[in-house]
């Protein structure tokens, strides 16, 4: 359920209806909007909540009852776009974020030219895989810590912000030590235990949407995160399994749409997983921005044809350059704001 109170209601008497509801036994989430603020009811196991009480409560406007999965991220509980900041990048109500680099850490060298091509494009959100999720056992891995050791060093010479995937809960500390934002990546969209941990960090979480999972799944996913009180959630549509195979994935842009309506979160779009083709990367992109994303992940590497992992779906910093342009072009006409 959904408590709004009046507006201008005192702090004190939210207070009071805050601790009413959990001495009860329910959990309570705030959101402080202009006009009123709301406060979210959610758990209480097997007890019960009349909302006729909670209507009676001094400096309550309504009680509204949410009748999905999912409570926190409903734009129902906060009506207002979130907007998540990842170093100096925003996601977000009007804003169009670029998060650009290699697939997979491979070394210094490689790191530092990529990072040194994209920062000159102004790129400030910087990707690569320490450790890698592979469908073969045999596939490179990563390089573990010292690809995030190696990611941290080159971000801070460029003064670029680091977004990495996490495999488990145990390379937590790692993570918080290095990585300015958490990615949990298609197959560990529903590992739940994962999730609860990620939703006590004050660091932002890219979540992506599971390679079969339904948009309800998605959001029930980030409601995890969110319910533990990490509400710095960006969701990532990284393109759906089909039976379509001229593609490696399905790129979903109805997601874009669909999720805005449902849910307050940011959301952007992985081109590059989603197609797998380097040629189809940029007009996925583009469709992106003019379906509403809030921004792009993108893989890029100074040397796709000698990559260890997924060269074929990394634009080289020169594509991106010229892809860059186009977007700032079609932003203005979408509404977007764009800082490079």
């Amino acid at each position: 359920m959904l408590v709004v109170m009046n507006q201008g209601v005192a702090d004190n008497t939210i207070e009071k209806a805050i601790k009413y509801i959990q001495d009860r036994g329910f959990e309570t989430h705030v959101s402080k909007g202009e006009v009123h603020t709301v406060i979210g009811v959610v758990g209480g196991g097997a007890q019960h909540l009349d909302r006729r009480d909670l209507e009676l409560l001094s400096g309550v406007k309504e009680v509204i009852k949410i009748t999905s999965s999912y409570k926190l991220v409903s734009r129902i509980f906060k009506p207002k776009d979130t907007v998540v900041k990842i170093g100096e990048e925003k996601f977000g109500g009007n804003n169009f974020g670029v998060i650009a680099g290699p697939c997979s850490v491979e070394s210094y060298e490689q790191m530092d030219e990529t990072a040194k091509k994209l920062s000159k494009l102004g790129v400030k959100v910087l990707r690569g895989g320490a450790f890698k999720p592979r469908t073969s056992p045999y596939a490179f891995q990563g390089l573990g810590e010292e690809g995030l050791q190696i990611l941290r060093k080159v971000a801070d010479k460029y003064n670029m912000a680091v977004v990495s995937e996490i495999m488990e809960i145990g390379q937590i500390p790692l993570f918080e030590k290095y990585v300015d934002c958490l990615q949990v990546g298609a197959r560990n969209m529903q590992n739940f235990n994962l999730l609860k941990e990620l939703s006590h960090l004050k660091k932002p979480v890219l979540l992506k949407r599971g390679l079969s999972a339904t948009f309800e799944e998605w959001l029930m996913s980030a409601e995890y995160i969110m319910s533990g009180g990490n509400r710095q959630i960006i969701l990532c549509e990284r393109g759906i399994r089909t039976f379509e195979t001229a593609t490696r994935n399905t790129l979903d842009l109805c997601a874009i749409p669909v999720v805005q309506k449902l849910s307050h979160l940011p959301i952007i779009t992985d081109p590059s997983h989603g197609t797998g083709l380097r040629d189809k990367v940029a007009p996925m992109a583009k469709a992106s921005l003019a379906a509403g994303a809030d921004g792009v992940m993108l893989e890029v590497h100074h040397k796709p044809e000698c990559a260890l992992c997924d060269g074929a779906q990394s634009l080289t910093p020169e594509q991106l350059k010229g892809l860059l342009k186009e977007v700032g072009a079609i932003a203005g006409v979408c509404g977007k704001k764009i800082i490079f």
